[in-house]
């Protein structure tokens, strides 16, 4: 019987490359977790060994306006998006808070927990930080084609503008 943490890392780009049976190995390492509007999951500054899955609702990467306080939103991470991915891998600093925006369920894997993995299930370690990666050239990929589009516009090149 498939438990609730499998059906969510099913669903995962987590286990793009994993068999029913290495999904379980790694669903019995995440945690579930249920977070309330506005619960911080990691604050700005804040080093993060957890890499976190949004299962449903929004995590919103966030900084607070020096001036007014209020929270604005640089990005927002919708259901299946990963979040936390370079804190996780080398612990870099959170450049901004992840915050729940609205009610909003995550998954959440702790790095060492992976790591427990290497000598006994190093294929799994292997497909999950190749699944990160992905995730890391894809937004990559898209921040380049940004800049490439902003340069077009502020000089006015290729005729689009």
């Amino acid at each position: 019987m498939a438990t609730p943490a499998f059906e969510v890392l099913k669903k995962s780009a987590l286990s793009k490359d994993l068999s029913n049976a290495e999904c379980e190995v790694l669903a019995s390492l995440i945690e579930l977790r249920d977070l309330k509007d506005g619960e911080i999951v990691c604050a700005e500054g804040q080093s993060d060994s957890r890499l976190h899955g949004v299962i449903s609702g929004a995590l919103g990467v966030s900084r607070r306006d020096p001036a007014s306080g209020e929270w604005q939103n640089l990005h927002v991470i919708t259901v299946g998006d990963l979040a936390g991915e370079l804190s996780f891998i080398d612990g870099t600093p959170h450049y901004s808070a992840l915050r729940a925006l609205g009610d909003t369920s995550i998954y959440s894997l702790e790095r060492t927990r992976l790591e427990s993995l290497l000598e006994t299930d190093p294929r799994i370690v292997y497909h999950v930080m190749r699944a990160i990666m992905r995730v890391v050239h894809t937004i990559q990929r898209r921040l380049s084609m940004q800049a490439a589009e902003l340069t077009n516009y502020i000089y006015k090149q290729h005729g689009r503008y």
